[in-house]
């Protein structure tokens, strides 16, 4: 559904189908909690895998900053303590220079850690939005890829995007089923 509303949006865009598809992507990184999955989806089917990719890395990239500056004027003002609940949290948010530069790369190449909450962290820890931009754009390339690969395996609908899809479901129902063991215990 979502994909098919954006294709026709790229389609009536003409040359602003790139624009507005890093503007799609801005925004669902400002939101923070939308998976970027659809766009990419999108991009891969609309612009084909390669210029797919680089339009998802660069709207993601872009959105990355851009959320990062609005964090930062917004969360310390409002909710400085938002993210005291997760430790590696707590970690980016004490850290500064080279050591919050090294920890947002390494959060951004883990693929599973929530992009908006490393873009919040970081907005709140003491980095500035230069080393943020680099790290979080270097660590995004190897993530994007991965990501990029999965979308355009299960859109093709083969072997291999049939087991992606297995190991996606797999996954998550493995956590689900360990959030529901916690909290009986």
């Amino acid at each position: 559904m979502w994909r098919d509303y954006v294709l026709d949006l790229f389609s009536m865009s003409g040359p602003f189908a790139v624009l507005i598809s890093i503007l799609i992507n801005t925004i669902i990184s400002i939101l923070a909690i939308v998976p970027s999955v659809f766009i990419t989806a999108a991009n891969l089917t609309f612009f084909g895998f390669w210029l797919g990719t680089l339009i998802s890395f660069l709207g993601e990239s872009i959105g990355a900053i851009v959320s990062f500056w609005l964090y930062r004027k917004g969360i310390k003002r409002f909710a400085p303590d938002a993210l005291l609940q997760h430790k590696w949290m707590v970690k980016l948010q004490q850290t500064a220079g080279k050591e919050a530069f090294l920890l947002v790369l390494a959060l951004r190449l883990f693929p599973f850690a929530p992009s908006g909450l490393v873009t919040l962290a970081g907005a709140t820890s003491k980095m500035g939005w230069v080393s943020f931009a680099i790290a979080s754009t270097i660590g995004k390339i190897p993530a994007l890829l991965i990501e990029a690969f999965s979308v355009y395996q299960v859109l093709q609908w083969n072997t291999a995007g049939k087991v992606i899809l297995v190991a996606v479901s797999v996954v998550l129902v493995l956590g689900v089923w360990r959030k529901w063991v916690k909290k009986d215990s």
